[in-house]
């Protein structure tokens, strides 16, 4: 397959050198060029500030400081070999935070994925920050918590990964849940209003289950973020780019 174009101002090999490191094959998969791709998304929008991450604005509502390092696809490896390690979308560091963005399009409207946890998990000791993921993960795993379209047993990776990552870089961790709400599939059928509905009542209950604990989760829209950039005379054109490149979102 050929590769893929991006938008105007993304350095397409780095940004291809991201994507062919990560496990999910996306572009020779074909997956990366469908219309309904939160990859391809989520690598134009932020693939743009790889070779300018001072140029990247803390996301709103995001406790962030200024970037000085933009990442996509990264490895936040859990705190032991072997075994399979979450990959993250996009990894911006800071100074004093290392926060990753895990992005969803249309993903929480598809058939939900079956919640499993390695034995690792049990056998590690989160300590008391993070008490609340452990004890979200357990209930997933009794099936005393389910979601119909958060995926929360990601999440709950996700956290594992930055926290253990975090640490190493004396740093704090903040989980980003870039969520769209598409009213239209790509073939123009609508997406039931009733599961976006849904989609924002898990997140919110998500949210409340694990706030307190040492990695933050913070949901943001992408129209949200979309909206912020347009408002940055410098990030403007590549806001209007992602508005025009995939729809509304």
């Amino acid at each position: 397959m050929t590769d893929p174009s991006f938008l105007p101002g993304v350095p397409a090999e780095a940004l291809l050198a991201a994507l062919r490191r990560s496990p999910g094959n996306e572009i020779a998969s074909g997956k990366f060029a469908s219309p309904e791709s939160s990859a391809a998304l989520v690598a134009n929008a932020f693939g743009w500030f790889l070779n300018r991450p001072a140029d990247l604005p803390p996301l709103p509502g995001v406790p962030m400081a200024q970037p000085t390092e933009v990442d996509l696809t990264v490895e936040m490896h859990f705190p032991w070999q072997g075994g399979r390690h979450p990959w993250i979308d996009v990894a911006i560091t800071t100074p004093t935070t290392l926060v990753g963005v895990e992005s969803k399009r249309y993903e929480p409207f598809r058939p939900g994925k079956k919640t499993e946890f390695s034995d690792a998990f049990e056998t590690r000791d989160w300590g008391q920050g993070m008490a609340r993921y452990t004890a979200m993960r357990r209930a997933l795993v009794s099936g005393d918590q389910t979601y119909r379209h958060l995926d929360a047993a990601q999440l709950v990776k996700h956290a594992c990964g930055l926290r253990t990552q975090a640490l190493k870089r004396a740093r704090g961790a903040v989980l980003v849940y870039l969520h769209a709400s598409p009213g239209d599939w790509a073939n123009g059928k609508p997406v039931d209003p009733a599961a976006i509905v849904r989609h924002q009542t898990e997140i919110t209950h998500f949210a409340n289950a694990v706030k307190g604990d040492d990695v933050v989760f913070a949901p943001v829209r992408w129209v949200d973020v979309l909206a912020q950039w347009a408002r940055v005379p410098a990030l403007a054109e590549h806001a209007k780019a992602v508005a025009r490149g995939f729809g509304p979102i």
